[in-house]
């Protein structure tokens, strides 16, 4: 699955268009069977938590209390900023290196739901692929600007840095949202460990 985003304006990239496939009743679900599901909201905490990290700095920057190379150090070194970069599936390349969370999603989790699960789950997994692809052009975007943003701190690098960190924001919450409540019952439904 390949797609270029890179000339899609800003607000166009969204994974909210009203067109994400509904979680399939599954029937009774034992308790025991959300824990991957648990599992997997607990990781994108975790991300939220590095997001929660640049939107801080991008406050102090704007405030005049940190110098504009920190963002860059932030964005590019930060974890999930690596994780999607080295997430080389999502646009149809070879991986070399896959971090543990996309390990996990792209080549297990997604891989056995859409093995073992219905059509409606596998429509789901394709979904949560599609949206991977936004998520990444975003980061990608993110990480450019905070290097002009280092390299000419000014006003407009910083308003564009600002409105792409918001929609990825926005973006991020949305997708792990959807992810969560579309696979926590599904993953043990299905057998899927995290």
């Amino acid at each position: 699955m390949k797609t270029d985003l890179r000339n899609v304006p800003l607000s166009d990239l969204s994974v909210e268009d009203g067109t994400r496939p509904q979680r399939p009743d599954l029937g009774a679900v034992a308790a025991n069977q959300r824990q991957s599901g648990k599992h997997l909201a607990a990781i994108h905490r975790h991300y939220l938590m590095e997001m929660g990290r640049i939107a801080q700095v991008l406050r102090r920057i704007e405030a005049g209390d940190a110098p504009s190379t920190e963002l860059e150090h932030i964005v590019l070194n930060a974890e999930m900023t690596q994780n999607f970069r080295a997430f080389g599936t999502i646009c149809g390349q070879e991986c070399k290196v896959l971090t543990m969370h996309h390990d996990i999603e792209e080549q297990s989790i997604f891989p056995q739901l859409h093995a073992r699960g219905s059509e409606a789950m596998r429509a789901i997994v394709d979904r949560l692929r599609a949206e991977h692809l936004v998520v990444h052009e975003l980061l990608e975007r993110l990480a450019a600007v905070a290097h002009d943003l280092a390299a000419s701190p000014d006003a407009a690098h910083f308003a564009e840095a600002g409105a792409i960190f918001d929609k990825l924001w926005e973006v991020v919450k949305s997708h792990f949202h959807y992810e969560e409540t579309t696979l926590e019952e599904a993953l043990g439904f299905y057998g899927v460990m995290v």
